[in-house]
């Protein structure tokens, strides 16, 4: 089984801002796959089904990112598992350019509150992530407003084929594991 967790905020007003490209990307992937985000459990808004013939529960916390390992500690209590091999946190991530890829099997929070509230509520760094690029703050620009912000007309545009990518790469992390999977994207 995996819990593969998208990061964001809750509410509409968030929808679309860089911050939320986690919970968009798991919403692509429930679509994917006839998975619909129609159950609450721990402070997350869940969709449980199969992947490949894997289970798989997808979930959206409700907690407000600062505030994301309330919700993914719950779950991963609710459903006995080991985060260090069946947990996928999807988040966005300022240091790398926009649409780029990264996936971890463990490592450091870096600057991410989400991420850091995951690693503190989980006791561990071995989380796998896959961090999907929103770039970098522009000069000026207060970073909490640059997250909390929309993408402009050209990243709007290109975000529904970064989904399908962080989708494929779900898929191939289901069916084949992490590692073929950070094979694949070039990162061992």
């Amino acid at each position: 089984m995996w819990l593969i967790v998208g990061l964001g905020n809750p509410g509409e007003q968030y929808d679309q801002t860089r911050h939320n490209i986690g919970f968009r990307c798991v919403q692509t992937i429930g679509q994917r796959h006839g998975l619909k985000f129609d159950s609450k459990r721990n402070d997350a808004r869940i969709a449980e089904g199969s992947i490949d013939g894997q289970r798989v529960v997808l979930a959206r916390p409700q907690t407000f990112m600062n505030l994301s390992g309330h919700a993914v500690s719950g779950l991963v209590r609710w459903y006995k598992i080991d985060p260090a091999r069946a947990v996928l946190i999807i988040f966005d991530e300022l240091d790398l350019p926009f649409a780029t890829l990264r996936l971890r099997e463990k490592g450091s929070a870096g600057t991410h509150n989400g991420m850091k509230s995951v690693v503190a509520q989980l006791g561990s760094q071995e989380v796998p992530r896959l961090r999907v690029g929103v770039g970098p703050t522009p000069p000026g620009w207060d970073t909490s407003a640059y997250v909390l912000g929309r993408f402009n007309r050209e990243e709007a545009a290109a975000i529904p084929a970064l989904c399908d990518r962080v989708a494929d790469t779900v898929d191939t992390i289901v069916r084949d594991g992490i590692t073929l999977a950070m094979s694949r994207m070039g990162t061992p």
